[in-house]
């Protein structure tokens, strides 16, 4: 419990800040049915335990999400996360998620952070990854920037449809200051759920600036990129891939091996618990060749005048402060200790067991739409996917409820972010979810 001394002046100075008379008048929206049922009786003059006994009591007839069994997913998963790497990041050393600018006093930092980088540059096959990328997101919407001063004569900039609408909206709102920029979606092959190449096809021009495709796509279809990125280089094009369950990487080809030429993604799966939305690490990965228009920091490794392995910022040029409206990001927060999250569990798991790990996933993924399938809920596309499916039922806002009255939390509805896959529910399995609780996934849809 919070103790939050607001004075009478200074409620009243907030209220005369935003331009309302009274807190009464600063709720009046909600309504009148809800105000009244929200008052909370408490007598005066109570002692403070009285109040927490009061309150906790009232909190604990709302139902907590981990009472109940998730296959929730859609950008943000449910991973088991080893208790050495919360033991490493609750170190003080590491409490700061700012900006290391004197390498003399944070040589921890800055090597965490060039780890995290060197890992980055495995996983997506690179050959120079950055950090402080904010979340998946704003890194795909950077990767778009990047891609246009690379090719700033070229506008057109191709969204697959199949990337997460968080994704395509931050995108757009990036872009939207520009001149000179077009976006288009590409629609999806209604049968595989992947990018459909005949329109990329049609699009691929020598107005081409990029492409940007999921991978596993917001379907979970892991989309054809190896095709995509000779599309896009044959109109000339930069080719983007962005991938939100990067543990998909532990298995699946790079995709620098893919033909790639910015990888960028959610950090989230490795290590970083879903908690209200948040927080994120994106991450960037491209080619040398394109380093100085990389956004973010860059720490790279060098030798101090006793020769000792010694780490800097090697490029920083983005700072809003040093280059303004030049600068390539006004990136300003470095997610540095959520980086030293992902650094620490990638190091714990290593390539096997990170491999291994994504290959449990896929496994357990399968038999749970195996599961379903046995009660007649068949697969919305014909894709090869990862640990997340689509399946079609015919009204999924009633079958979601059911299953929740059953304690599962059975998918995410796509009829608000794709109306043209309204009976489509996205259903997500990872190593969490025991054989018992897929066989309660299966029996919560078949009631």
């Amino acid at each position: 419990m919070r103790f939050i001394p607001h004075t009478e002046a200074d409620i009243a100075a907030m209220l005369a800040a935003i331009g309302v008379g009274n807190l009464e008048e600063l709720i009046a929206h909600v309504p009148a049915g809800l105000r009244e049922s929200a008052e909370i009786a408490l007598g005066p003059g109570l002692p403070e335990a009285d109040v927490a006994s009061v309150v906790g009591a009232m909190a604990s007839r709302n139902h907590a999400a981990t009472g109940l069994i998730s296959f929730l997913g859609g950008g943000a998963y449910r991973h088991y996360i080893p208790a050495a790497v919360r033991a490493i990041i609750g170190r003080a050393e590491f409490s700061t998620s700012y900006t290391p600018y004197q390498p003399e006093a944070s040589q921890g930092t800055t090597q965490a952070i060039f780890e995290f980088q060197t890992l980055i540059t495995q996983l997506t096959g690179l050959e120079v990854a950055n950090a402080s990328m904010y979340d998946g997101a704003s890194a795909a919407a950077e990767a778009v920037l990047m891609a246009r001063r690379i090719l700033p004569k070229r506008g057109i900039v191709a969204i697959a449809r199949t990337l997460w609408p968080d994704y395509r909206a931050t995108i757009r709102t990036y872009l939207s200051a520009l001149e000179g920029i077009e976006v288009v979606e590409i629609p999806f092959d209604p049968t595989l759920g992947s990018v459909n190449l005949a329109k990329l096809e049609e699009l691929a021009n020598d107005g081409l600036l990029c492409t940007v495709t999921g991978y596993p796509n917001a379907f979970g279809i892991v989309e054809p990129l190896e095709r995509i990125a000779a599309l896009t280089h044959r109109a000339g094009g930069l080719a983007i891939a962005a991938t939100a369950e990067p543990l998909a990487l532990g298995l699946l080809k790079s995709p620098g091996e893919l033909g790639i030429d910015i990888a960028v993604g959610e950090g989230q799966s490795f290590g970083i618990p879903v908690q209200f939305g948040g927080p994120g690490v994106g991450f960037m990965a491209a080619r040398m060749s394109h380093l100085r228009q990389m956004p973010g920091r860059l720490v790279g490794q060098t030798r101090d005048s006793e020769g000792r392995r010694a780490f800097c910022l090697t490029l920083s040029t983005r700072e809003q402060h040093i280059r303004r409206e030049r600068a390539t990001s006004n990136i300003c927060t470095n997610n540095s200790l959520c980086a030293l999250a992902v650094t620490a569990y990638l190091t714990l798991m290593g390539r096997r067991g990170l491999r291994e790990l994504a290959a449990r996933n896929v496994e357990l993924s399968h038999e749970g739409l195996k599961g379903l399938e046995l009660v007649g809920i068949p697969r919305r596309f014909t894709g090869k996917f990862f640990n997340e499916f689509v399946v079609a039922v015919p009204n999924p806002a009633k079958a979601l409820a059911e299953a929740e009255r059953a304690g599962v939390l059975a998918g995410l509805s796509l009829a608000r972010d794709y109306p043209e896959v309204a009976d489509g529910i996205l259903v997500t399995v990872t190593e969490l979810n025991t054989p018992d609780e897929i066989d309660r996934l299966r029996a919560s849809f078949g009631e």
